[in-house]
C-alpha cells in the first residue's frame, strides 16, 4: 500500500491534508469551503462527543437544540457582537424557487422575506430571545443548556477541519442570579475542556485568559486552552466565556430575586469543535500517518490473520472469536480484518496510516506456540508475546501509549516555551523555533495590534498561573507586571 503522505518536515501543510484524506477522516465538498466528514472521522467526533456529553451532564447541563436561523434583527440588539461577527454572516433573503420557463431554476424575487434570516454562526441571540420567557424568578436559576449543532462562518481560506464555512461543535449557555456564578461557571467549563483535552486527547493545553483584543466579541472576559502542535504553532482548542449582563440587557431577561427586586441574569457560554480533530492529528501524527490516543480511538486493537490455508484461517478465527469478547468486556474497540481480497502488508499499512494503537498479527506457527506478534502504533515497536493473559496485557498497554503519546506532546511543548526579553529576540524565536513566547507586555491594545501586523503573531493567553513579574515591555518599554504568551497560530 503506497501511502504518499509529504513529510512533515518538507511541508507540514501539505503532510497534514495528506493525513486527512488519506487516512479517510474528510474531504473536500462540492460546497466550497464546506467538508464531508467521512465515517472514520465522524466516529472520532462521536467518541469526543459522548465523553463531552457526559461530562456536561455530570455539572448539571442539559441539552436542548435552538433554530438554525436567527432574525437579522436580533443581531442589532448586541453592538459588539454583530460588530464581530458581521462579515462571517450567510443572509437567506428568498424563501422559493421557480421554473423561469426556459427549463432554469432562479430565485423567486417575489419570494422576498420580510426580515432577512441569518445562517447562525453562534446562538447568543436566538438562545437568549427565548430564555426570556424560560427565566422570571431566582427559583428558575442557574439554567444550565447545551446545544450540540452546526455552525456558519463564512470563511475565504479554508483547511479541513481546522477552519471550514460550516462546523460541528457544541454551545452551552447559562444564566446565573449573580457575577459570581456565572464567573465559576466560566471556569469551571474551561476546566472541563482542559481535562478532556489532556486525559482524553493527550494534549496538553495552557489554561488563560485572552486579551481585549482577541476575547469573544459581547464577552466581558473570554477564558481558553491553547495547545501547541508540531510545527510550532499554536491552536486554539476551546473557550468560555463571561458574558456579564450584556445579553441579558439586549434581550430583556430578568429575574426576581430572594429580596423580591428585579435584575438582570448573568450570563456565560462556552465551546468547542470538531477543529478539536485537527488538533489530534498536527499534535500527534507522523509521516506514517495518524497517531490517536487510545481513548479516543475508533478502533484500539486490530487482529489480522495470516494463513496459508482454509485450515489454518479457521483455526485463526476460532482463537479470535475467543479473544475478542474478553476484549470487549474490558472496554476495548476491537476489529477483526478477515478480508481476503487484501494481503497482510496491505492491511499492516492501512491500520498504520489509520492510527490504531495496537495490531495483532496471527498466524498458524503463532497457534502453535501459543503467542501473537503484537505492534504498537506510537512507537512502532514489535514484540512476541504469549496469548495467556493478552487482554489484560492490552489493557495496560493501552495506557501505556496513552501516557506515552502525552509525554511525547508534553515533552515538546516544554521545550518550545522560550522566554524572550527583547523585540529582536521574540522575532528570532519567531522565524527560527516557533512555539510560545513567555514575554512581557504593556498591556494596551494598540501595542498588541503593532506586534500582530509587524510579525504575524498573536498574545495567545496570559496564563491562569502567571506569576507576577516586574519587566519592561518588549515593543514600547512601558512598564509589564507579567509575562504573557505570543504564538502564530491556526
Amino acid at each position: 500500500m503506497s501511502k504518499g503522505i509529504t513529510s512533515k518536515n518538507e511541508d507540514y501543510s501539505q503532510w497534514y491534508n495528506d493525513i486527512v484524506m488519506k487516512a479517510d477522516l474528510a474531504e473536500h465538498s462540492a460546497v466550497k469551503g464546506c467538508m464531508v466528514i467521512k465515517p472514520y472521522g465522524y466516529s472520532i467526533w462521536e467518541k469526543m462527543q459522548a465523553v463531552l456529553d457526559q461530562k456536561f451532564k455530570d455539572t448539571g447541563h442539559s441539552n436542548a437544540y435552538f433554530p438554525l436561523f436567527i432574525p437579522k434583527s436580533f443581531f442589532s440588539k448586541e453592538a459588539a457582537h454583530v460588530e464581530g461577527f458581521a462579515t462571517e454572516c450567510a443572509v437567506v433573503t428568498h424563501y422559493r424557487l421557480k421554473n423561469d420557463g426556459e427549463g432554469n431554476i432562479i430565485v423567486d424575487p417575489e419570494a422576498k422575506l420580510e426580515e432577512e434570516l441569518i445562517v447562525r454562526p453562534t446562538s447568543e441571540t436566538i438562545i437568549w430571545n427565548t430564555f426570556r420567557g424560560w427565566v422570571q424568578s431566582y427559583r428558575d436559576l442557574p439554567l444550565l443548556i447545551n446545544q450540540w449543532a452546526n455552525v456558519v462562518r463564512w470563511e475565504m481560506r479554508t483547511r479541513l477541519f481546522l477552519r471550514t464555512t460550516e462546523f460541528l461543535w457544541q454551545e452551552g449557555h447559562t444564566a446565573h442570579a449573580t457575577s459570581e456564578e456565572a464567573v465559576a461557571e466560566t471556569k469551571q467549563m474551561l476546566d472541563v475542556y482542559a481535562d478532556f483535552a489532556e486525559k482524553w486527547m493527550a494534549l496538553p493545553v495552557v489554561k488563560g485568559v485572552k486579551t481585549a483584543n482577541e476575547r469573544f466579541a459581547g464577552a466581558l472576559d473570554t477564558y481558553c486552552i491553547e495547545a501547541l502542535m508540531q510545527d510550532g504553532k499554536a491552536l486554539q482548542a476551546g473557550t468560555s466565556h463571561f458574558l456579564g449582563q450584556n445579553f441579558a440587557k439586549a434581550f430583556d431577561v430578568k429575574f426576581t430575586n430572594k429580596e423580591g427586586k428585579i435584575e438582570h441574569v448573568w450570563a456565560s457560554s462556552w465551546g468547542v469543535s470538531t477543529r478539536m480533530i485537527g488538533a489530534l492529528i498536527m499534535a500527534h501524527s507522523d509521516d506514517l500517518g495518524l497517531v490517536l490516543p487510545p481513548m479516543l480511538a475508533p478502533i484500539q486493537v486490530v487482529i489480522v490473520p495470516i494463513y496459508r490455508n482454509d485450515d489454518d484461517f479457521n483455526n485463526i478465527t476460532a482463537y479470535v472469536n475467543e479473544l475478542t469478547p474478553k476484549l470487549k468486556k474490558l472496554g476495548i474497540s476491537v476489529k477483526y480484518d478477515n478480508r481476503d481480497s487484501q494481503r497482510p502488508g496491505f492491511k499492516f499499512a492501512e491500520y498504520e496510516l489509520k492510527g490504531v494503537p495496537v495490531r495483532l498479527a496471527i498466524g498458524g506457527r503463532d497457534l502453535e506456540n501459543g503467542t501473537v506478534e503484537l505492534a504498537r502504533r506510537d512507537t512502532g515497536e514489535k514484540k512476541t508475546v504469549n496469548q495467556e493473559g493478552l487482554d489484560i496485557y492490552i489493557v495496560q498497554l493501552l495506557d501505556e501509549i496513552q501516557e506515552n503519546i502525552y509525554k511525547k506532546a508534553f515533552d515538546y511543548r516544554k521545550e518550545h516555551i522560550t522566554v524572550a526579553n527583547t523585540y529582536d529576540e521574540l522575532k528570532d524565536l519567531l522565524d527560527n523555533k516557533g512555539g510560545f513566547i513567555s514575554a512581557h507586555w504593556d498591556g494596551t491594545p494598540e501595542t498588541e495590534q503593532k506586534i500582530k501586523e509587524e510579525t504575524k503573531a498573536t498574545i495567545r493567553c496570559i496564563p491562569l498561573d502567571n506569576k507576577l513579574e516586574d519587566g519592561i515591555c518588549i515593543y514600547s518599554g512601558k512598564p509589564s507586571v507579567q509575562r504573557v504568551l505570543f504564538a502564530r497560530a491556526y
